[in-house]
């Protein structure tokens, strides 16, 4: 089994669930009382917060490239990045790296194309469904047609992230309020399929609250990340 190195901490409430993903993948696959080889760097979420707020991701990059760097010398074969927003700075982790960095839209675009689902709603921080570093990828490399939220829809989600879920608020207003936003983009857009483009989104929408394919990147990323480690992806 190959050793996995987790940026986590952007929040902890969902790089816990990617350890456990992983676990349990690996567990799966080879039973018993197997569990993942993992190093993990958690980082204070209020100091990333922070700089995304400032629009300083170049400097956030440097702090996630160092982690990553650190990472490789304990002994890292891959780098996971738990998060969906700052795969935004991803290019200065693999420049600060020698070993692959398990990229979250690669396996989103991977498990969107098995589903043969071309248009999608994207749903994430403001940062990941304003900028283009998700979208084009998915666009470019997958041929995907990718939509987001009008600006009223992008708002809420964005202050819904950010004022609840990270801090572990679960309120069934906001399940019904991001409910109501994949709603109107089905009925308004047709999309076929809803990103989950946010690993704290999943804490508030699972399949059954959607009436299209579902994309949770969490479980997607965390499923990818196992199967590299257990040998069945490519380097």
């Amino acid at each position: 089994m190959r050793r996995l190195g987790l940026l986590g901490g952007m929040s902890w409430e969902s790089s816990v669930v990617y350890e456990r993903l992983i676990n349990e993948r690996v567990r799966e696959h080879l039973g018993g009382v197997t569990s993942a080889d993992l190093l993990i760097r958690s980082f204070n979420f209020a100091d990333i917060e922070k700089l995304q707020a400032a629009g300083k991701w170049d400097e956030a990059g440097e702090v996630l490239a160092h982690a990553a760097a650190d990472l490789e010398r304990a002994g890292a074969e891959a780098i996971v990045l738990c998060t969906n927003t700052m795969h935004q700075v991803a290019g200065a982790i693999t420049k600060a790296t020698s070993i692959p960095l398990l990229h979250i839209v690669e396996a989103t675009g991977r498990a969107i194309t098995q589903a043969g689902v071309k248009k999608v709603l994207l749903l994430g921080t403001k940062y990941t469904m304003e900028q283009p570093f998700y979208k084009d990828a998915l666009a470019d490399t997958f041929a995907l047609d990718v939509i987001t939220p009008d600006d009223d829809g992008r708002a809420v989600v964005h202050d819904i992230i950010y004022n609840e879920l990270v801090q572990g608020i679960i309120r069934e207003e906001s399940r019904a309020t991001v409910k109501g936003v994949i709603d109107k983009a089905v009925a308004n857009d047709g999309v076929h399929g809803v990103i989950a483009g946010c690993t704290e989104i999943e804490l508030l929408i699972q399949a059954n609250h959607v009436g299209v394919e579902y994309f949770p990147t969490t479980t997607i990323h965390a499923q990818f990340a196992a199967d590299w480690a257990l040998g069945g992806e490519e380097e």
